[in-house]
């Protein structure tokens, strides 16, 4: 007899049926996995074997054959366990009069028939409701996930057994409950308002955050660099929905998903400088996992002592950082992840740290502060639209009294500045300053003859490149929305030179 069981397969971020057919006939005992099975989906014989002798049903002493469909898309991972046990007793007559027509089946199993979580869930189920796919049935770990996801029934077992009460009706499995998204269950440790001082660095990350610019941050150590980094999440506005299951899809292929089921808080990534290329961007050897800049999606990468990092990895990020997007390619395909955000990195001035200081003394040389430099190539330090110097705090600063502007009251700003540029770009498909094309800035970035005096000098005397000029243009167009100004007025030409100053060092 054959059956025939649907289940899904990852690749990338989208979800690829996959038919379990499983025919069993007469003959030597033996059992057959077929269809470009990966390591992990052929030792589901001996856990599918298990579970089901431990569920208390018989595994056929005949000649299996399990086919998972089709068969040129190479399977990986557990995913397959539950629908090829489902099918096998199928196909034995082990589950008589029960209908499998129409459900997805997803789920690992362990030897002794307890269904375990798989990475990817939410992903797999809104490409399997897109392909027509109503009805699933997945591990009771991945409740959480897929209750965000409307218009399905999801049914989440603890094992197998429980599978199998509910197909045969004898305890009926009650449905996931539907859960609501609020982007105020967002919950960030940082707050603005614990960052003594620097107000130039504090001006600087609210302009980058309003624009969605990068920021680079330049200063002796302790100063407060990574503190304010950590901050920049909790100035950007909530993330919708839409964005938030965006970045869930992302981590939960990524099997990085917290207990919450879904992502409330904007990502803040900040991997350790010894991380390769393929970590970065993403790949790997045993599937096309996402990197750190697709887990950064829609929130920051922050690169801390950027100088650190391998130069191949940081020359990576040159493409990302223009298109919003990485196509990650092997020889078995190329998967496009998505890769749109906002690069914070950190720097000492010099090897020791005190080059500039207005209270420490440098012992660098000349020649092994241009090489410490030199390790940010040109063309990508040519892609931060903002540096800022960051010095020494002040003791004064650290005991006074005085309250820090809090975090809730620039976000407040940036939501009034991102509100324009929502109304400036509607249709479009941009969504900040940063996004804009030639043809955005010739139509929105218009300058008087002094503003345009003004960045000429400077593109002369700082010998900018043309892609400098751009991005001077789109963070004056910011900061004029931040002044809620609808045209670019020299003094936010001015301020939007000053944060490109260190080109001329460069």
């Amino acid at each position: 007899m054959i059956s025939k069981i649907m289940s899904f397969a990852l690749c990338g971020l989208d979800g690829v049926p996959v038919e379990a057919e499983t025919d069993i006939n007469s003959g030597l005992p033996s059992y057959e996995l077929v269809g470009l099975p990966d390591a992990a989906v052929k030792e589901s014989r001996e856990r599918v074997r298990s579970a089901i002798k431990n569920t208390g049903r018989k595994f056929p002493v005949q000649k299996i054959t399990v086919n998972l469909a089709p068969a040129d898309l190479r399977k990986e991972g557990a995913y397959f366990d539950l629908a090829i046990a489902i099918g096998i007793l199928k196909a034995s007559e082990q589950l008589a009069g029960a209908d499998c027509g129409g459900i997805v089946f997803l789920g690992e199993l362990s030897l002794g028939g307890a269904l375990r979580p798989v990475a990817g869930i939410l992903p797999l189920l809104i490409a399997a409701k897109a392909r027509g796919f109503t009805t699933f049935v997945i591990p009771a770990a991945n409740a959480r996930e897929a209750s965000y996801i409307e218009g399905v029934t999801t049914y989440a077992a603890p094992s197998l057994g429980a599978v199998l009460d509910h197909l045969t009706g004898i305890v009926p499995l009650a449905p996931v409950a539907a859960s609501s998204y609020r982007a105020a269950q967002a919950q960030y440790r940082a707050d603005l308002s614990f960052v003594r001082g620097q107000p130039v660095a504090k001006r600087a990350a609210e302009v980058a955050v309003s624009g969605g610019h990068n920021l680079l941050l330049v200063g002796p150590p302790g100063t407060g660099k990574t503190m304010l980094a950590r901050c920049l999440p909790t100035i950007m506005p909530d993330m919708t929905f839409d964005e938030a299951l965006e970045v869930t899809k992302i981590h939960s292929v990524a099997g990085v998903l917290g207990g919450e089921g879904i992502v409330a808080e904007r990502p803040f990534r900040t991997p350790h400088h010894t991380a390769t290329t393929v970590s970065m961007c993403g790949g790997g050897s045993h599937g096309v996992r996402p990197g750190e800049i697709s887990l950064a999606h829609n929130g920051v990468l922050f690169l801390d002592e950027m100088p650190e990092y391998h130069r191949a990895t940081l020359e990576a990020l040159r493409q990302p950082l223009e298109d919003g997007c990485i196509t990650v390619t092997r020889s078995g395909g190329a998967v496009t992840f998505p890769a749109n955000f906002m690069l914070c990195a950190s720097m000492n001035p010099c090897p020791c740290g005190n080059y500039g200081s207005a209270d420490r003394v440098c012992t660098c040389t000349p020649a092994a502060i241009r090489k410490y430099r030199d390790r940010i190539s040109g063309p990508l330090l040519d892609r931060i639209d903002i540096r800022v110097e960051v010095d020494s705090v002040r003791y004064d600063d650290l005991t006074s009294a005085a309250r820090e502007e809090s975090s809730a009251a620039v976000k407040a700003r940036v939501e009034r500045a991102r509100a324009v540029q929502r109304e400036r770009f509607a249709g479009t498909g941009l969504r900040v300053n940063a996004d804009m094309g030639e043809r955005e800035l010739r139509q929105h970035c218009a300058l008087s003859p002094e503003g345009d005096g003004i960045l000429r000098l400077s593109f002369e005397r700082l010998r900018l490149s043309a892609r400098a000029r751009a991005r001077i243009l789109k963070v004056a167009r910011t900061i004029a929305d931040l002044a809620e100004s609808r045209d670019i007025r020299p003094e936010h030409v001015l301020e939007a030179v000053s944060y490109r100053q260190s080109d001329g060092d460069a």
